[in-house]
């Protein structure tokens, strides 16, 4: 199990795509909105668009923008 992140640093993070909060997951953040997984490593979110694992059934994260009605992320 991963540690978990201090939840002061939690309730100021968002997903960089959706502007959605985030909650941790093991040692992922998941974003409400979509489902986003941001990789959490040697305790430091990495919030980097290229680094998200895209949710089931979505091939791109272009394809997640047009699903999602994310705009100018």
């Amino acid at each position: 199990m991963a540690p978990s992140l201090d939840p002061e640093l939690l309730d100021i993070l968002i997903c960089p795509i959706t502007r959605s909060k985030l909650r941790q997951e093991g040692a992922a953040l998941v974003s409400e909105k979509g489902g986003l997984r941001y990789p959490i490593r040697d305790g430091i979110p990495v919030l980097l668009p290229d680094e998200a694992e895209l949710p089931e059934g979505v091939s791109s994260l272009e394809a997640f923008k047009r699903r999602y009605g994310v705009e100018g992320a």
